[in-house]
């Protein structure tokens, strides 16, 4: 079964985000809340997209989508803060930025590509 390109990025996506908030919770216990903050949207794009990809409507879909969408600008927020305040090497953020930068792209052209009414 062919797996859509938006599960997969966000799928590895969050597979990241998970490997680094272990790392964060182990280099420093202060960083636990703030890599919280990181893994809660960082994980739920993913889930938004399978939603979306198992709904039953247009309107359904475009709704997790939009979630999906939302979602990803909130874990760029957290990266950037992270990066700005240098919790995390400017290498290793830029990598993640560029990921989720990737997915608000498409996520985004997803959810107005759906607000586009049908002919």
């Amino acid at each position: 079964m062919k797996q859509s390109i938006t599960a997969e990025k966000s799928y590895a996506f969050a597979i990241r985000v998970i490997k680094l908030h272990l790392f964060l919770c182990k280099k420093e216990k202060f960083l636990l809340s703030l890599s919280i903050q990181l893994l809660k949207p960082g994980t739920s794009i993913g889930a938004n997209v399978e939603e979306a990809l198992g709904s039953f409507s247009r309107k359904e879909f475009s709704a997790k989508m939009a979630v999906a969408y939302k979602e990803a600008r909130e874990a760029k927020y957290w990266l950037r803060l992270m990066m700005d305040k240098e919790i995390i090497e400017d290498k290793l953020a830029v990598s993640f930025l560029k990921d989720i930068q990737e997915l608000i792209k498409i996520l985004a052209s997803i959810v107005k590509t759906l607000k586009t009414p049908k002919e």
